[in-house]
């Protein structure tokens, strides 16, 4: 696991440390290990707590915890969203290696206040990256509103996201802004 340099006096670790901890990474079931955070999340603000991932230019839910009121926020696990017009895409997006995400064509408009211009999104993903979370202020579905950070790799890449979402009648501005360190 360690060798000592020729020479120098001084360690290194070898290849072997590197293989154990892919094989650690290897074992990690992202939903088992965001789950209990999920839940923590849920309790403490009682709104629904979303977990997605990014395939292409959509989200894919991987899993929710539903809010215990009866209006919430509403997916399907291994359901599909626009990534763009949602807080879990917009902070999926952002959060990319330089050059994976096409920003050189417009999106698709799902209400008034989808960001649909290659211009604006750039502006977005680099207030998303300065902050650390994204916001949707009725960008998919005009009634619901959701703030969402990543989860990243060890490079920096968004792997995952978590999201809060609710109503906009109780999940505005400034329960959004609450939500958002939390």
């Amino acid at each position: 696991y360690v060798r000592q340099i020729a020479d120098s006096g001084r360690y290194e670790l070898t290849l072997k440390v590197w293989e154990l901890g892919t094989r650690v990474i290897a074992r990690l079931d992202i939903v088992a290990e965001a789950t209990p955070t999920l839940r923590r999340l849920a309790a403490h603000t009682g709104e629904t707590v979303h977990l997605a991932t990014l395939e292409g230019d959509e989200v894919v839910f991987v899993h929710r915890i539903d809010s215990p009121v009866p209006i919430r926020a509403y997916s399907a696990i291994g359901g599909r969203a626009p990534a763009h017009a949602l807080a879990l895409g917009k902070v999926l997006l952002a959060f990319q290696p330089p050059g994976v995400v096409d920003l050189s064509r417009a999106r698709k408009a799902y209400t008034e206040a989808t960001i649909t211009q290659p211009a604006d999104l750039r502006r977005e993903f680099e207030r998303i990256r300065k902050l650390g979370h994204a916001l949707n202020k009725g960008e998919w579905r005009e009634t619901v509103f959701g703030v969402a950070a990543p989860i990243l790799d060890a490079n920096g890449r968004a792997v995952a996201a978590i999201g809060l979402s609710g109503p906009r009648e109780r999940f505005g501005p400034r329960a959004m802004k609450e939500g958002a360190p939390l």
